[in-house]
């Protein structure tokens, strides 16, 4: 069964590059601009990870991943936050709110490939 991760960027070259990056690993990919727009899609779409920014409109990274982990059906879908926010409060508040990883932008792929990976495997 493929695996699907739901990838949460305002910016579309980000959107894009991962979806085109995942694809090539045979992963359905749900590509979304801010976290509204993911919770809307995610009553419709099972994922198994999600990929999230923190700096976005409508609603933030941070309110988005607060509400997911509030979610009993999402509170145990892994969550990476990519993100060039990159502050050690930035840090800390994601992991405290649920998050699994934090990488920063612009981020190195290979360390990218690791940790979508170890959520996929």
């Amino acid at each position: 069964m493929a695996k699907s991760v739901m990838v949460v960027d305002d910016s579309e070259a980000i959107r894009k590059f991962l979806t085109f990056a995942l694809r090539s690993q045979g992963v359905t990919v749900v590509a979304v601009r801010d976290g509204m727009e993911a919770l809307e899609k995610l009553s419709q779409n099972k994922v198994d990870l999600v990929v999230t920014d923190l700096n976005m409109p409508n609603m933030d990274g941070f309110e988005f991943l607060k509400t997911l982990r509030e979610d009993k059906e999402y509170s145990q879908v892994p969550v990476i936050i990519l993100t060039s926010l990159s502050s050690k409060q930035d840090i800390e508040t994601g992991m405290k709110l649920g998050a699994n990883s934090f990488l920063v932008k612009p981020f190195d792929q290979k360390r990218l490939q690791y940790e979508l990976a170890k959520y996929l495997d």
